[in-house]
């Protein structure tokens, strides 16, 4: 390491000390080792241009290792991001750009949301998939014109998480060369030594996953560290296996807490922090000191990123003059549009006879495919159950990456992670699918698809006790409920074949993440010449029979259960009740309206029924405190699907006698 280097070097490492001690707060052991590392990535191979961080083909840097954010805001403000240097000076106060981990869209420059352990190494496996299919799709010969690397900086922690796990294994068998993963392999983790519990051949692993993987033995010699990602990206020419390089390195170095727990997740303190500046030769007094030499070199990367952005709009013109078709699709994936006329073949269809809302979701899946390019997904080892094959789609696979068809193996949990990256990624409209019950598995990666308001679609079947005999292990009884807590995530649980169709028509214009919980049995066709299905989907929620102007009481419905409603509103009648039907596919759409329109659909000083084959709790939020819920407040069982939604309740004749009793007749 030179003279320029170090200075860079310890320029990045103090700028982190810095934040962490006027936070008083923060994470300053990992910024002090790996900064050589982050370094050599950022000034000697990263491709960005931090005056467009969205250009479509920059190079993507994960900080996996989120509790390092410090480190990250360092680089964003020395290479020219809009960070000025008063927000590294606010980390983790309120309302600034600085955040305790990265937080996708709030932070110029940070690729992805960072913190949940294993999520941002599982989302770059999700950003590599996406550049090799965009690659496949939109390259020719002299117009590279998606063609950049993923970088992840991630941890112990990282790599001993599950879903990194599954991540590196469906990496590694699709061979995603262009994905290069420095592990900071410092042992410590907050409890001591990762010796305590982590004691595994790490490379040993991903060699069997299939990775080529490297180490290094000083995390502080830059020139190693060099000539390993060199090697690593040369292996997107020889056998395309995505790279790990384990690099040896020492937390908290050229501090006093130097390899010890105590420099992991709290703030060296001022006497430790004075030390470490003496360590390093630099200024005592001067918080935030940023050397002019350090400031014009790493700054070098704003003129280098506007070089290569101008070199690929040049690119960009001549690949338009020969290809126009396609560079029209080039142009709507960088500015995330959808393809002109993609949802004119969406099916209508006829309220004969019934059909599985998965099975309706399946055709449109297709109908919107022929139209959409950039419609990509799969499902985690499901597919033929949760109808998400794309009809001719081909295999996204090793030496076929133009596949639509995403083959996740049983690994839930990197599915939704990879989904997000891809989603993060741009160009694409990603999807993964399950059965509602592994939702579970699912939890983190949507909870973050919700905080980062990332596009993806997660699609999950077999949604209630109605699955029947595969019993209380795979029927979802509490999962739709959990969802809708979760913020910004919209939940859609259609009632027929025409619900599901305007459910996904919603999906693909919608900002944020959009879960579909679909029935496995087939249900009644609603018939749209009756019903203003389409425009009540995409207000959540409509009243689709209605008895009288003044109803005596509102049955609300949604999935397959609003059918149970619709066929008790007629046993009412016969008693002189006058019901109200319901259909509510998504409370979060619904709850967007305005009062007066919900209000319209669920009058307050009137009595409800809700119908529902999950948890009761949270339904009085919506309708009110005059209300019951038809509900399965306990695990469900092993039996026929029809006998088990009769068992619990859900028939027409159940329904209409707790209606009466609410009505107390």
């Amino acid at each position: 390491m030179n003279d320029l280097e170090r200075q860079c070097v310890t320029t990045i490492r103090m700028l982190a000390v810095d934040q962490v001690e006027q936070a008083k707060s923060g994470h300053p052991g990992a910024p002090l080792g790996m900064a050589p590392t982050a370094y050599t990535i950022w000034d000697r191979f990263l491709r960005h241009n931090p005056r467009d961080p969205r250009w479509l083909n920059r190079d993507r840097f994960v900080l996996s290792a989120g509790h390092a954010s410090a480190l990250l805001y360092a680089l964003l403000h020395l290479t020219g991001y809009d960070l000025p240097l008063d927000e590294l000076r606010r980390f983790r106060q309120w309302g600034s750009k600085t955040p305790g981990h990265p937080e996708y869209g709030h932070t110029p420059g940070v690729e992805a949301t960072t913190g949940p352990l294993g999520q941002g190494f599982a989302m770059a496996v999700g950003m590599a998939i996406a550049e090799r299919y965009l690659a496949e799709r939109y390259n020719r010969p002299g117009f590279p014109v998606i063609d950049h690397m993923t970088y992840v900086l991630a941890s112990d922690g990282d790599l001993m998480e599950g879903v990194a796990s599954e991540a590196a294994s469906l990496a590694g068998h699709l061979a995603l060369g262009k994905l290069v993963v420095l592990y900071d392999d410092n042992h410590i983790t907050i409890e001591g030594d990762t010796a305590l519990a982590f004691t595994e051949d790490v490379e040993g692993r991903f060699r069997a996953y299939g990775w080529h993987v490297q180490h290094v033995d000083d995390g502080n010699d830059v020139g190693a560290i060099q000539a390993a990602i060199e090697a690593a990206r040369a292996e997107v020419d020889h056998g395309g296996r995505p790279s790990l390089v384990r690099v040896r390195t020492h937390i908290g170095f050229g501090s006093p807490k130097q390899d010890s727990a105590a420099a992991h997740g709290e703030p060296l303190g001022p006497e430790a922090a004075r030390a470490t500046r003496e360590f390093y030769g630099w200024p005592a007094d001067q918080p935030f000191y940023v050397p002019a030499e350090a400031r014009r070199h790493l700054g070098g990367a704003v003129e280098r990123g506007a070089r290569a952005q101008a070199a690929w709009e040049e690119m960009l013109a001549r690949y338009r003059e020969q290809y126009p078709e396609l560079s029209q699709e080039v142009e709507g994936a960088r500015e995330g549009r959808l393809s002109d006329g993609w949802d004119a073949d969406i099916p209508r269809f006829s309220p004969t006879g019934s059909v599985a809302t998965r099975e309706a979701s399946g055709k449109v899946i297709n109908a919107i495919a022929g139209r959409l390019p950039a419609l990509v997904g799969g499902a985690g080892d499901l597919a033929p159950s949760t109808k998400t094959l794309v009809d001719e789609g081909g295999d996204f696979a090793p030496g076929g990456y133009s596949g639509r068809n995403l083959h996740f193996g049983v690994r839930e949990h990197a599915m939704a992670a990879a989904v997000n990256g891809m989603a993060l990624h741009g160009g694409l409209v990603p999807y993964g699918s399950t059965f509602l019950i592994f939702s579970d598995y699912m939890r983190p990666a949507i909870r973050l698809a919700a905080l980062m308001r990332a596009r993806s679609i997660f699609v999950f079947t077999h949604d209630s006790i109605g699955v029947g005999e595969d019993g209380p292990t795979h029927q979802p009884v509490e999962q739709l409920m959990s969802l809708r807590l979760i913020p910004g995530l919209t939940v859609i649980r259609p009632a027929d074949a025409n619900e599901a169709a305007e459910a996904w028509r919603v999906a693909l214009t919608r900002e944020g993440p959009v879960a579909l919980a679909l029935t496995r049995q087939k249900v009644p066709t609603l018939d749209p010449a009756r019903h203003d299905v389409a425009e009540g989907v995409r207000r959540g929620g409509y009243v689709l029979e209605d008895g009288a102007p003044r109803p005596d009481v509102v049955l609300v419905g949604t999935g397959s259960e609003l059918h149970v409603a619709l066929e008790a509103a007629p046993l009412l009648a016969r008693r002189g009740v006058r019901a109200r039907v319901v259909s509510l596919p998504s409370w979060e759409l619904f709850q967007e309206q305005p009062d007066e329109y919900r209000r319209a659909v669920l009058p307050q000083d009137t009595p409800v029924v809700a119908v529902e084959a999950g948890r009761g709790l949270g339904w009085s939020s919506l309708v009110g405190c005059r209300s019951t819920v038809v509900a399965v407040d306990r695990f469900g069982a092993s039996a026929p699907g029809d006998m088990a939604m009769a068992e619990y309740g859900f028939t027409p004749t159940h329904v209409a006698e707790r209606a009466l009793a609410l009505l107390g007749r």
